[in-house]
């Protein structure tokens, strides 16, 4: 079968399935989204922090809400075609709310969908203070996302934060537990030493992700090195916010200092590769269709 002819869930199974370190950025919009893609990168991760951060201009506390995340990944899911990860922190609730959270996002777009087994409400995997439920309660959430997804390509991600808080053995352990209630995916969140990173691969069945976050607890690894390793995803989740981030900072200290700003390509991107981004060639001939002049039969 084709690509062309797969389903997005299939054609992100059968990447993600094939252990080659997926090189996967993370999206905080619809705009976000369509540089991702328009850069070939082949699927996207819709990043809870990077929401949080960009919509409400909070950090990464648990502050996103069902509907807001479904909003986002219906928008995103409307700008491009590539698979789409997203990010549900712990599913909103218990394993009913799991159930309803799955049927929501499958609806909205998601190929992909991320729960965690931190106590709600949820924080940052690279700050300190975190806590986890039972591994029993996160079982019994991941058997709930694995019934409610209607289609069985959709991937169920299960992520542990129990490395930070009772050590790696223990995220291990939940880990294969996690595996064995079903999910297709599994995630060791903020591992902290090379070693870790190299023995995940070998010491669980299913493929796994690993978060790079810049400036974070885990050591960056080359994506080919990860890809070496067997690890199936490997994720930027805020890359692309932290390099907007630092744009949005560098044009506007020039115009704050020197009050003008010039079309530089080195401080902003140019007039016409913004409308290009947007797609305004498209609309401009879908206007021409649906014009006026071309129905009044003048």
């Amino acid at each position: 079968m084709s690509n062309q002819s797969k389903s997005s869930k299939q054609v992100l199974r059968d990447k993600v399935y094939a252990r080659r370190g997926l090189l996967v950025p993370g999206a905080f919009n619809a705009l976000s989204a369509r540089v991702i893609a328009d850069l070939g990168f082949e699927a996207l991760y819709i990043t809870g922090a990077g929401v949080t951060n960009m919509y409400l201009g909070l950090p990464d506390q648990g502050f996103i809400g069902l509907n807001e995340l479904a909003d986002h990944t219906a928008r995103i899911r409307d700008a491009v075609d590539i698979p789409i990860i997203v990010d549900a922190d712990t599913g909103f609730g218990n394993a009913l709310n799991v159930r309803h959270t799955i049927r929501t996002l499958e609806r909205a777009g998601a190929d992909a969908v991320q729960l965690e087994d931190q106590v709600s409400p949820k924080r940052c995997g690279h700050f300190n203070g975190k806590e986890v439920i039972s591994c029993a309660e996160m079982v019994g959430k991941i058997h709930a996302a694995v019934d409610a997804r209607s289609d069985e390509n959709m991937l169920i991600m299960a992520r542990t934060d129990a490395r930070s808080v009772h050590g790696f053995e223990d995220a291990l352990e939940r880990a294969a537990r996690y595996s064995e209630a079903g999910a297709d995916i599994l995630f060791v969140e903020a591992t902290e030493t090379a070693d870790e990173i190299r023995r995940l691969p070998q010491a669980l069945d299913k493929p796994q992700l690993v978060n790079l976050v810049i400036g974070g607890k885990t050591p960056i690894f080359s994506a080919d090195e990860l890809a070496g390793l067997g690890y199936g995803i490997v994720l930027y989740a805020n890359a692309a916010l932290q390099g907007a981030v630092a744009g949005m900072q560098k044009a506007l200290t020039v115009l704050r200092d020197t009050h003008r700003l010039d079309e530089d390509p080195n401080l902003v991107t140019p007039f016409i590769e913004r409308q290009r981004l947007v797609n305004k060639p498209y609309f401009d001939q879908l206007e021409k269709k649906y014009s006026d002049k071309k129905y009044s039969g003048k």
